[in-house]
């Protein structure tokens, strides 16, 4: 394990609602506003880049587990910060706490999970797994 990885990282992804990331066009609601799978995908890519720029080089980070909960809508138009912070690390699995926030208020919170691999053998097993189907 990379020792400049270190409890407490923090890192921040943003992005303003449009009809790309709608809970509509995501299939998992009916109404114009943020989709929930939108917001996971957001947390998700506040844990990467927070650690990634500290692996070594040939490593990155894949996404393992999410709990989480969206807690209020954000309408189209306005900008969505996600943030996360490294709680845990276990090896080579990280532990991060993971929220979202529109102009107004939180609006999703949570704990997600990634563990690192090493990018060439993760992808050298998934063509091997595409070459056996």
């Amino acid at each position: 394990m990379d020792p400049s990885l270190k409890i407490g990282i923090f890192g921040e992804a943003k992005t303003v609602v449009s009809d790309k990331n709608t809970a509509i066009t995501h299939g998992s609601g009916s109404i114009p506003v943020f989709a929930t799978p939108a917001m996971i995908a957001l947390m998700e890519n506040a844990a990467l880049s927070s650690v990634e720029p500290l692996l070594p080089e040939g490593h990155t980070t894949v996404g393992i587990s999410i709990s989480s909960s969206h807690i209020a809508a954000t309408p189209v138009g306005m900008e969505v910060t996600a943030k996360a912070e490294l709680v845990e690390i276990d090896g080579k699995r990280l532990v991060f706490k993971v929220e979202g926030y529109d102009a107004k208020e939180k609006i999703g919170e949570g704990t997600h999970q990634r563990f690192i691999i090493n990018k060439e053998k993760f992808m050298k097993k998934n063509e091997e797994k595409r070459a056996a189907k």
